[in-house]
């Protein structure tokens, strides 16, 4: 007995979508990536109640027909996401009309480019911590701004003060050892 997998007819047919384009296939985070010029453009992914379609500088196109969304409002700046219920939602030359005009924006170089900020607010639990304990102050600032900020969203990213109570007691270690939050990820 062969059991399809959710979403394989509409994931099927987008791959199928994204062959008629210029752009390259690769396996990324586990998901069908189209790529073009070694650039990330479109993302093809099955979730419980949908599958999404991924723009990766999405924040560039005209979204004359209003399919898009920001996933994550606040932290997606480029990234949006088309969603599909089911095999009949998708319309291939909207589908084409759309990456059509995103492989021509990363022709023109439309990207978006991080905002960089010098200045970190330390705040909430870990402002505490830092403020009560110098040589957690002094090793958190030996630290780059980028794992500063690792740190800080790890923390104040938990909904529960008790969660991020326990997120605190377990990075402490890490920072007194002047380590980023994931450095235990970098190849060697």
């Amino acid at each position: 007995m062969i059991v399809e997998k959710p979403w394989s007819q509409e994931i099927t047919f987008l791959n199928e979508i994204m062959k008629k384009t210029e752009m390259k296939h690769c396996i990324k985070w586990g998901i069908d990536v189209y790529t073009f010029n070694g650039q990330n453009i479109v993302g093809i992914c099955g979730f419980k109640n949908y599958v999404g379609l991924w723009f990766y500088n999405g924040v560039f196109l005209t979204d004359e027909e209003e399919v898009f969304i920001n996933a994550q409002e606040n932290k997606t700046k480029a990234l949006r996401q088309w969603r599909f219920n089911g095999l009949k939602e998708i319309k291939e030359d909207l589908v084409l009309r759309y990456v059509k005009e995103a492989i021509q924006n990363e022709k023109e170089g439309k990207r978006w480019v991080t905002e960089k900020s010098d200045k970190i607010e330390i705040n909430g639990l870990l402002g505490e911590a830092i403020g009560a304990d110098l040589r957690l102050k002094e090793a958190f600032e030996s630290l780059s701004n980028y794992k500063q900020k690792e740190y800080l969203d790890h923390i104040n990213s938990a909904k529960r003060e008790a969660t991020q109570q326990s997120r605190l007691e377990k990075i402490k270690p890490m920072i007194l050892e002047r380590k980023g939050l994931n450095d235990k990820y970098l190849k060697k």
